[in-house]
């Protein structure tokens, strides 16, 4: 058992992390692999050349075809590609004249939970946080379905992202969760995130190389 330190303070407040209790020196390393992850990751990502980022998004826009059947009444949340993320607007423009819904993430405010806007191909776009493009106007909806980016994931599902925590507070903040899908480069999959009592993990995962898993569960 771990013994208090002399002049602790009687209760454990100081040791909250997210709302969460975590032990410092635990989440002190994990967010140094995690940097460091993060670096390595965006590093390939980086020097992936244009025609194989194409490949990579229309091997995963196969694999999004096995497990979404977009059409009328259905929500689907995509994103819009920045920093090389793989590009899948065409499948996004393939749901929309299948009759689904298409909707976009919008940061409207720092640190809190992502919001999901209308987008239609055409539609007026503006830049928002981060000069991310979203759609100008539109209605917020919750979707069905959310296929997020992923820089690194593992085999129980956790991503790694950006490192803004939007994904996590997002879904944590729904009170019907939707699908999710994870998608990636093909270098993307590791072996753990190491992940804390606030990362939430993705249902399902498809990577550039075709290769897909579940989410393990007990």
């Amino acid at each position: 058992m771990t013994q208090d330190r002399p002049g602790d303070a009687p209760c454990f407040a100081h040791d909250l992390v997210n709302g969460f209790p975590v032990d410092h020196t635990t989440w002190r390393d994990v967010t140094r692999f995690r940097k460091a992850e993060r670096a390595r990751l965006l590093a390939l990502r980086d020097q992936m050349r244009p025609p194989e980022r194409t490949r990579q998004a229309d091997v995963i826009s196969e694999g999004l075809d096995r497990l979404v059947t977009p059409g009328p009444g259905n929500v689907v949340a995509v994103y819009w590609p920045i920093r090389a993320e793989l590009d899948l607007r065409n499948w996004m423009r393939r749901c929309h004249d299948a009759g689904a819904t298409v909707v976009l993430p919008v940061v409207a405010e720092k640190e809190a939970p992502l919001q999901f806007r209308k987008w239609s191909p055409g539609c007026r776009m503006t830049r928002g946080i981060w000069r991310i493009p979203i759609p100008a106007q539109g209605a917020v909806l919750n979707p069905d379905v959310i296929v997020s980016p992923v820089l690194g994931i593992d085999v129980q599902g956790y991503r790694l992202g950006n490192g803004g925590g939007y994904y996590d507070r997002t879904l944590a903040a729904m009170e019907r969760k939707p699908l999710t899908i994870g998608i990636g480069q093909d270098f993307a999959r590791i072996d753990t995130i190491y992940p804390m009592p606030w990362d939430i993990p993705m249902d399902k995962v498809l990577l550039g190389d075709g290769s897909s898993w579940r989410r393990e569960t007990d």
